[in-house]
């Protein structure tokens, strides 16, 4: 039976490695339902962990958290401390997706931790990168940039291209908030190459609609919506609601900026609904913000108002603290008072670099 279990496993991760996540997650779990029938301690850790990765993956962050505890416990129980800590940076991933980034940092430290300990080197690394992305999401972009540099610099060392090429992602999109549209475009191209030489389909989604933000920075929007339209399809194919969603928020904004007002409002219903499916706050309110800029566009500015103190109000509650500023320099737009918007000591607090703003405004 032990045999039939890991045949199950590696064609999962085969399939998993195609990111051909469905299917592969249908495997994992039959592994896990023999695994348990027969009390094979290994292959009930293995194909837990795994689920927990896809589902975090594909957008599921409930049943991936769920998933990540059981396969914590399983991991202690058989002294697994590697392993322990892959579920906790895994907890950390899914915490963040939610918002609960000071969370997501706590559980991410205490793995680097371990894995110092053990001398993993590449798990030192995987963590320092999982941390970084918590702490862009807090607006800490300093500190991020530092964190990802870290963990490219590790990767590099170990001629780790994969691990390179994410860390190369997230000095990509915390450039672009920081202001640095051309600095980014270059991470993220050097990122896309990689992935294509690696066959990796999330990760080339994932550099394209990079790729395509930068060009929205760079006012270049033909080529932003064809990068764009290459990250929809390839995130379409794997099933990567959480990214698929951020990528018409993109979408929208690029129409939002040439005055396509119903084809951006179209992109940002549809972003919402994903983002409230799958409990992404950061993601609402976002979504809220395109959504207020586009009622003031239509003179509607009482509405607009109310949806921007909506976002401000989340932003506040969540801690991100970057779109607490987009949201609190939008409103000084709506009453009149963009000229003398808290936003750009804001923003230079957060060490971004923009302009005052106006309506539309090209959020990074």
């Amino acid at each position: 039976m032990e045999e039939k279990i890991y045949a199950l496993i590696r064609e999962a991760e085969s399939l998993r490695e195609r990111a051909a996540y469905k299917e592969a997650l249908k495997r994992f779990r039959r592994a896990l339902s023999l695994s348990k029938r027969h009390h094979h301690l290994d292959g009930v850790l293995d194909a837990t962990l795994a689920i927990a990765d896809i589902s975090r993956m594909t957008g599921d962050f409930d049943l991936a958290i769920r998933h990540y505890e059981e396969a914590l416990e399983s991991s202690e129980a058989l002294g697994n401390r590697l392993t322990a800590a892959d579920c906790m940076v895994g907890m950390g991933l899914s915490l963040r997706a939610i918002g609960m980034w000071k969370e997501a940092v706590r559980f991410i430290t205490t793995a680097r931790k371990t894995y110092r300990k053990e001398n993993d080197t590449k798990g030192v690394a995987f963590s320092l990168w999982a941390e970084a992305g918590a702490l862009r999401v807090a607006g800490d972009i300093g500190k991020a940039i530092e964190r990802f540099e870290e963990s490219r610099d590790l990767f590099s060392s170990l001629c780790f291209d994969s691990g390179m090429a994410y860390a190369l992602c997230g000095l990509g999109g915390t450039h672009r908030i920081a202001g640095k549209s051309e600095v980014s475009l270059s991470y993220y191209r050097q990122a896309n190459s990689m992935f294509r030489a690696q066959k990796d389909t999330f990760g080339a989604a994932y550099s394209h609609c990079g790729i395509g933000n930068a060009y929205r920075m760079l006012h270049r929007y033909a080529d932003a919506m064809r990068h764009f339209s290459k990250a929809t399809r390839l995130y379409e194919k794997i099933g990567d609601r959480v990214s698929y969603s951020y990528t018409l928020w993109s979408i929208a904004t690029l129409y939002k900026m040439k005055g396509e007002s119903a084809k951006a409002r179209s992109s940002i219903q549809k972003a919402l609904r994903n983002f409230r499916m799958t409990k992404d706050p950061r993601g609402i309110v976002y979504c809220d913000l395109a959504l207020g800029e586009l009622l003031f566009m239509e003179g509607k500015t009482g509405a607009a108002r109310k949806k921007m103190l909506a976002a401000a109000a989340s932003a506040a509650r969540h801690g991100f603290k970057l779109e607490q500023c987009h949201a609190d320099a939008l409103l000084a737009v709506v009453d009149g008072n963009g000229m003398r918007s808290p936003k750009t000591p804001c923003y230079r607090k957060r060490e971004v670099e923009l302009p005052a703003p106006s309506i539309p405004f090209n959020i990074p």
